[in-house]
């Protein structure tokens, strides 16, 4: 199927699984044009869709060297070392991977405006796997209120890539339940209304769970 058929579907699917949930919020969904091409990434601009995501800030440069609309919003994917922050936290809309304090305070060094974050945990617990332990969630957003660049606007977390559908509702469901318990905190850098989950084989179950961003790539481009 061409990339415009690709997305019509994962389209249905995301429509389809709010429906079975119940859902009526938005679903985002978020283009992954790491490891295609330039035209694969204007192929899918063409479809409509204004969210892509990048993973490595030169990846990140060569796409926005090209597509240059204004109203496109670019998302960084990627674990962000301290010193690519300045290449990157300007150029983007969303921040997908916040997991330590350090790279928040160099995001406060960098940034020119408040930047909409999700922070990222390891649900599953993986040694290989970036991201904060589920039980130090709240104490990391504790210790980011003094950052006034950083504006956490949700939870993000990858499962792994061998979980069964029982194990990812599990753990799409704990994510959604630390995120419910954070929007009662009532913080004003810390909203924490979103929640980035779900990739191409997965997302189906995390909207089934609440996911309000997905992220998917191969989907869109088999």
């Amino acid at each position: 199927m061409s990339i415009a058929e690709n997305i019509h579907q994962v389209q249905q699917t995301i429509a389809a699984a709010c429906l079975e949930a119940g859902r009526t919020d938005p679903v985002t969904l978020v283009a992954v044009t790491k490891y295609h091409s330039i035209a694969e990434a204007q192929a899918v601009v063409a479809t409509g869709m204004l969210d892509l995501a990048e993973n490595r800030p030169d990846g990140l440069a060569q796409k926005q060297a090209v597509l240059t609309a204004p109203e496109l919003k670019w998302h960084f994917i990627g674990n962000l070392q301290k010193r690519k922050v300045k290449q990157v936290i300007n150029q983007v809309t969303y921040l997908h991977s916040l997991d330590r304090v350090s790279l928040a305070a160099e995001i406060e060094k960098r940034a020119h405006k408040p930047i909409d974050c999700f922070v990222e945990v390891n649900v599953s617990g993986e040694a290989a796997k970036s991201g904060i332990e589920l039980a130090e969630v709240d104490a990391f957003i504790t210790a980011l209120a003094d950052f006034t660049k950083i504006r956490v606007i949700g939870l993000m977390t990858m499962a792994p890539i061998d979980a069964d559908d029982v194990l990812l509702h599990e753990l799409f469901k704990k994510l959604r339940l630390q995120r419910d318990a954070i929007v009662q905190r009532h913080l004003a850098y810390a909203p924490c209304r979103e929640l980035s989950m779900g990739m191409s084989r997965d997302y189906r179950i995390a909207v089934l769970e609440g996911a309000t961003f997905v992220r998917v790539g191969t989907a869109l481009f088999q």
